[in-house]
């Protein structure tokens, strides 16, 4: 599976920021594969500005029921009807911020397959976990217990320690961290397994993407702040492995 560059604009952005951001994607030589996850309001005139590419668009989270009395939620369904071919679920950010657990995720993750969407599942550790040596065991007890049986998309592991302090771990935390992860999900999954791709998120910058990209087992990127700018998000698309 080809690598996968995947921008989380997070809670920035507004309507005017559209048309030269995705204008500078549309026109971006060959590379990996692109997707960017605005705001939900900014979705669909995204969607707009991107049709026709073969950059995809993607929804920051979604809730679990496909309608309902839940102010403030985004069904699976209407990032679809927006345009979205992609979900981010189970971001550190909405683990810590708004309580969402493993089974939260799972039941997530379930309605997002069902609408036919792309999930990126992120998985990682705090710093007092990795500190105590619980870092392995932490990531692994999300997989099990965030995926579903006929689970299809990728998985992020970002150390939570890292995002947004410009901090990164070493390559070879990097790489070992992927190299469990890969080990469970052939455990779990078997030969379908072998072939999810591994994001790394974490700081990903332009200074450091290359690097990281070319770690056995990383697959991609979810960036956040460097996202933001499509020079910097592209720079770091330019530096995966073979473009």
């Amino acid at each position: 599976m080809p690598q996968l560059i995947a921008g989380n604009w997070k809670m920035h952005g507004k309507l005017a920021d559209i048309a030269a951001y995705a204008a500078a994607l549309r026109a971006a030589p060959s590379g990996p594969a692109l997707a960017v996850f605005p705001p939900f309001p900014l979705l669909e005139r995204f969607g707009a500005a991107l049709a026709g590419s073969a950059v995809g668009l993607g929804g920051q989270d979604c809730h679990a029921s496909a309608q309902g009395a839940h102010t403030g939620d985004v069904s699976a369904a209407m990032l679809r009807d927006c345009g979205a071919g992609y979900v981010i679920l189970g971001h550190s950010e909405r683990r810590e911020n708004h309580g969402e657990s493993n089974a939260d995720v799972a039941a997530k993750l379930g309605a997002a397959l069902a609408a036919g969407l792309t999930p990126i599942v992120c998985v990682g550790e705090t710093e007092a976990e990795r500190d105590a040596g619980l870092a392995v065991q932490v990531v692994r007890a999300q997989l099990a217990h965030s995926l579903v049986p006929n689970f299809a998309g990728h998985v992020a592991y970002e150390p939570i320690w890292a995002i947004g302090t410009g901090r990164t771990p070493t390559q070879a935390d990097i790489t070992a961290m992927h190299a469990a992860i890969r080990a469970a999900l052939v455990e779990t999954f078997g030969e379908p397994g072998a072939a999810i791709n591994i994001l790394y998120g974490g700081s990903v910058k332009p200074g450091n993407a290359q690097a990281i990209l070319a770690l056995p087992e990383v697959g991609g990127a979810l960036v956040g702040g460097a996202s933001l700018a499509a020079a910097d998000f592209l720079a770091i698309a330019a530096s995966a492995p073979g473009v």
